[in-house]
């Protein structure tokens, strides 16, 4: 678990009588060898604020207290506690606290390959399967992810996996349906493409917006909004997030925050510090060492669980690691 200090990751102003022991942040970032495709978070964040960003798989969350917000391209959607939250993926959206008291919660993010099984095997839906909800309110299965927490956290892997099944399955029965099928490419979606693959080929030495924009044969203007109204986020705002991803899977690899940082583009450690904790909630530090700390890696317990020693981290890492 690591502790986000005063000064770290973006958010807003302190929280009007809010004590300084409520204003406390913590979060932790890992995996479970018995739910392989799903990555867990468990946070409470005051301050602390996500920008415009996406994620590969699903978002799962249960809302334990507190309230959080979501900003997606429709609006601002608010959850408390009892309430879930499920994101499909590839949707930009932003997260930060709706309350002074900030919030609290159990995430999970599961695979689009898992997801898709759970739904073939247990649902009647054709196609790829995703939410019609963002936000509903719904203590019982709220009580399902954070339940899969504890079973993880006990290192009762039978348990988590069942759980984890059970819980995709009723959510796609309450609030499931297929995602909407994908119509032929208009050309700005087809600019928007072709920009995409640029920015994903040349990461660590982008070109700027304008030549850019002339090397795909279009304004800038243009380019920026095809880019926006495909990907829900403007090109430097998407690539900021595609370094994040990327420099998550060179971490989970085994690499030094620094060596990843100059691997994707970032001018420093620092600089990857500041938007890796940002977008994932833990400083990327913490998060190397949890991916290391899985079992048959360094920190291990025999019987599935983390060692105290891999699992708690000092509160001034929440700055940077």
């Amino acid at each position: 678990m690591v502790m986000a200090g005063g000064d770290g990751a973006a958010g807003g102003g302190p929280g009007v009588g809010v004590t300084p022991r409520a204003r406390e942040e913590w979060a932790r970032h890992w995996r479970h060898a018995g739910l392989p495709g799903v990555d867990l978070l468990r946070a409470r964040y005051v301050r602390h604020s996500f920008p415009r960003h996406a994620h590969e798989g699903y978002v799962l969350c249960a809302v334990t207290s507190g309230v959080e917000e979501v900003g997606l391209q429709q609006g601002t959607v608010r959850a408390g506690r009892g309430g879930i939250i499920m994101i499909n993926p590839e949707v930009a959206h932003t997260a930060r606290a709706g309350a002074p008291e900030g919030w609290t919660y159990a995430t999970l993010y599961p695979s689009s390959e898992i997801v898709a099984e759970i739904a073939e095997e247990t649902t009647g839906l054709r196609g790829t399967p995703g939410f019609d909800e963002t936000v509903a309110e719904d203590p019982h299965l709220g009580h399902l992810i954070t339940g899969i927490h504890r079973a993880a956290e006990a290192g009762n892997a039978l348990a988590a996996a069942s759980l984890l099944r059970l819980l995709v399955a009723r959510l796609l029965r309450r609030y499931g349906g297929p995602l909407p099928a994908r119509t032929p490419r208009s050309a700005g979606a087809r600019t928007a493409a072709r920009a995409r693959t640029v920015l994903e080929e040349r990461m660590a030495g982008p070109p700027s917006l304008e030549r850019l924009a002339e090397e795909l044969g279009t304004s800038p203007f243009a380019l920026l909004r095809a880019f926006r109204s495909a990907y829900g986020m403007p090109p430097h705002t998407w690539l900021t997030d595609a370094r994040v991803r990327r420099a998550r899977r060179l971490l989970e690899a085994g690499s030094a925050p620094a060596d990843a940082a100059a691997a994707v583009g970032f001018t420093d450690q620092p600089h990857l510090n500041r938007h890796f904790t940002r977008i994932v909630g833990v400083p990327p530090g913490a998060y190397r060492r949890e991916r290391a700390a899985q079992p048959g890696g360094a920190g291990a317990a025999g019987d599935g669980r983390l060692t105290p020693g891999a699992r708690t981290y000092k509160t001034a890492e929440g700055c940077g690691s």
